[in-house]
């Protein structure tokens, strides 16, 4: 248990309704009454993101978040399968519980996977991911007018606009907070 006068941004509470991050915190003394704590809290199952107030001498509970670095090995009909890169046991995900991760897994890339009792409660994806272009349409001789792009998938089937000059078989580095091309590889 830990006290709300000691929680700051990022620690993990396990409350009465699930498991949430805090995002923001205030803690507020009104001149008349008793002092509170304001919270912004975001679910880490379902990323819905509540306020909450609480006493200011109020005790909740901190959840145990451990992070493990893994390596994504494959997918197949029981999820994603990661290896644990300390003690090499594999684990498989769920579509649902990868997110929207699953759009930048390729093949030998290391994540973070956060877990709470055993359950994986998030990846932790690296800013950026390299993946191969397996599908371009040919560039227009002499539109570069402006600065055109145009569709390309990947690897791992994703589509990314992309400058005119890069082609199938291309390798390409995205920025997986926005899905965004940054450049080629």
């Amino acid at each position: 248990m830990i006290s709300t006068n000691d929680v700051r941004p990022g620690m993990a509470l396990e409350l009465d309704d699930g498991l949430f991050s805090i995002i923001e915190y205030q803690h507020v003394k009104p001149g008349k009454g008793r002092a509170f704590v304001r919270m912004r809290l975001k679910k880490l199952d379902t990323g819905q993101v509540l306020d909450r107030t609480f006493r200011a001498d109020e005790n909740v509970q901190q959840a145990r978040i451990e992070r493990a670095e893994h390596q994504y090995l494959y997918h197949d009909d029981l999820g994603f399968h990661f290896m644990n890169l300390n003690d090499y046991g594999q684990i498989v995900l769920a579509p649902e519980d990868v997110g929207d991760a699953a759009a930048f897994l390729v093949d030998g890339l290391t994540v973070g996977i956060a877990m709470h009792q055993e359950t994986a409660i998030g990846v932790d994806m690296p800013a950026a991911v390299e993946m191969n272009v397996t599908y371009a349409e040919p560039a227009v001789r002499g539109d570069t007018r402006t600065s055109a792009t145009k569709p390309v998938t990947t690897e791992t089937g994703m589509t990314v606009q992309v400058p005119l000059f890069v082609e199938q078989g291309d390798r390409i580095r995205v920025d997986t907070r926005s899905g965004e091309y940054l450049t080629r590889v």
